[in-house]
Formats: structure tokens, sequence, C-alpha cells
């Protein structure tokens, strides 16, 4: 396993981190699954274990505490907050009033006193960047949040919240963490040039893009993925987008084999390469899916593959830009960009 540091924090993390989302009946692993697969991520020397108060929801901060009891100075504990928790309108986003319940309950389901990295899943258009980073500095102050981090945010945000940061002489972001992966590259045109100005700690989430980069899914095979049973649309073949992305797949998988790595080695290897990325999520719902990850622990690309790579998705493009989260709301919302 190799480690980094995380942006300019001092704190060693492992560069693959074990993303807990399928930690819930959601992702169909139990309890004993997901112990199994914390001990055996644990073992391989993975210090730094992700999850989300949504997750489940709640599910999964639950069985991370259960998993990790006994041993919570061993491990950099990350979890988030700011999506909806049930239909109460004021049971989400960044406000005060908000975060301080959030976390309170995130600590109570963990079984800790502190989480070493708490992030905003979301940027919420409707509280104020001062807001916020007040809230999350005085929790910062009272010890239970040892840093924070933004999760999934437009480059230009990114920026106003250090610039809020300063101006307001609050802590401030340390760390972002993006959807990347070889299929979606967006973020190396804005996001990743920013975190890289500003010093922050990237942790990458869907590296393997939802499956399509796991060796699973190719042009001979029916697609069945754990997603391509809630999210149909992501592997219709009929969308451009997905016929674009099965395509990569194809002559990825050629260079993938030229070089004597599996997809996911090739997909893992690619991200933990660029120079702003920290780490990068792995999600694994089983520790046969574990173990197949963790090979791309120690896998470091020769230019000639990474060459390879741009040649097939260039740099900075997505080939599925309806797929990116990170859209300004008024793109979305008709009633945000009309009188």
């Amino acid at each position: 396993m190799q480690y980094r540091t995380l942006g300019r924090t001092g704190v060693e993390v492992s560069t693959l981190v074990l993303g807990a989302m399928n930690f819930s009946t959601a992702g169909s692993t139990s309890q004993q699954e997901a112990t199994a697969i914390v001990d055996a991520a644990l073992d391989a020397g993975i210090n730094l274990i992700d999850t989300a108060d949504m997750y489940g929801p709640a599910e999964s901060e639950e069985m991370v505490g259960k998993a990790i009891a006994g041993r919570r100075d061993d491990i950099v504990l990350a979890t988030k907050a700011t999506m909806p928790i049930g239909d109460e309108r004021n049971h989400r986003g960044s406000s005060r009033r908000w975060l301080v319940t959030a976390l309170d309950d995130s600590l109570r389901r963990l079984g800790v006193d502190h989480v070493d990295l708490y992030q905003m899943h979301r940027w919420d258009p409707t509280t104020s960047d001062e807001e916020t980073l007040s809230a999350l500095t005085d929790l910062q102050r009272a010890g239970k949040i040892r840093y924070f981090g933004s999760s999934t945010f437009p480059a230009y945000r990114i920026a106003q919240a250090q610039w809020a940061a300063r101006d307001n002489k609050t802590s401030r972001y340390v760390t972002e963490q993006p959807p990347y992966s070889i299929l979606q590259r967006g973020i190396e045109a804005h996001v990743l040039p920013v975190i890289q100005e500003y010093g922050m700690g990237v942790l990458a989430w869907s590296p393997l893009a939802s499956g399509w980069l796991s060796g699973a899914i190719r042009a001979d095979r029916q697609i069945s993925t754990n997603r391509s049973g809630f999210r149909p649309q992501m592997y219709d073949l009929t969308v451009p987008a997905n016929q674009a992305k099965l395509d990569a797949v194809e002559r990825l998988a050629t260079v993938a084999d030229d070089a004597g790595l599996t997809m996911i080695q090739l997909a893992l290897g690619f991200v933990t390469a660029h120079p702003g990325v920290t780490s990068a999520i792995i999600g694994p719902r089983t520790v046969d899916h574990l173990r197949s990850q963790l090979a791309a622990a120690d896998v470091v690309l020769t230019a000639d593959v990474l060459d390879a790579i741009d040649r097939i998705v260039a740099p900075g493009v997505d080939l599925a830009p309806h797929e990116k989260h990170d859209t300004p709301p008024a793109l979305l919302d008709p009633a945000l960009r009309r009188r």
C-alpha cells in the first residue's frame, strides 16, 4: 500500500480508501460482511474509511461503527452530511442548525466522540459559505471534528469557499471529494487545477465509473451490476453516451491486456496517477470485490499506458456529461433562470 499526505494536513492516508456506501440493505451487504471487509482492508494497509449519514440512510454509519469498535485510533474516519435525511425540510443542507444535529447523530451511530474528516456532501446554494464555515469551525474547536472538506463542489464554489474562509477568519475546507475516472475526466479541466492551487487533498469517488471499468461490462456480455438494477438508465445502450462508454471500455481492455493489468488495476492506477489526487475511494460489496481492488494498491502506470488512455478518452472530457453531479442549480431548475 502507498501513502500520501492529505492535502496540507500532515495526515498520512492510503492511496486506496474504503468507501462504505454499500454497507446497508441498499448495497446488500450485511454487518458480518461489512466487518469482514473492514478487517481485510485494514490488514492490507488501508487506513481511511469514508461513509455518509445518507448511506442507507444511517445504516452505513452504524455498520462502520460496529466494524471499527476497539480500533478507532488506527483509522482516519470520514463521514458526510447535507443530503436529505427523511422528509423534514430542515433535515438537510449545510445550515448551522442542521450540521450541529447531523454531526451528533453521526457520532452516535459511529460510536465515536469525533471524526477526522467531516465533508459537505454537496454544495447547498441556500446557505452562505460564512454560515457553514463558521459552524464547522466551531465544531472543530469543540473537538468533534479534526478537519472538514467538500464533496462534488463546482470549481468556482471551491474557490469561493476558500476566499470566504480567508475573509471571515474561519478554518477552511482542506479536502474535496469529486467523481473521477477514465470515463469521466471533466474535473481535470477546472476542479483539479483549483484544488491544486489551494493545496487541498482529493479523495476521488467512482474511480471504476459505477462498474463500467470493473471488467464485468464488455460488449459480448449482458450488463449486470448491482447498480444496473436501480439505475438502469446508466447502462442503457440505446443512450449514445453509454454506447460511447462501452466503445471506450473495449479499447481500454486492450490497453490493460497489453500492459499485463486487469481493468480494475488500469482504472485505479489512472486515478491515483494524477498529481492532484490523494486517494481513490473503492466501494466493495464483498471481500472478493475488495481483494480484486487491492491488487491495484501498488500499481504505477507507465507514460506509454497513460498516453494510450489519453488517446481513447481525451484529458478533461466527460463521456457522459449528463451524469455530472456538480451542475449549477440554475441549469437544472428553470425557476432559477427565469424572472
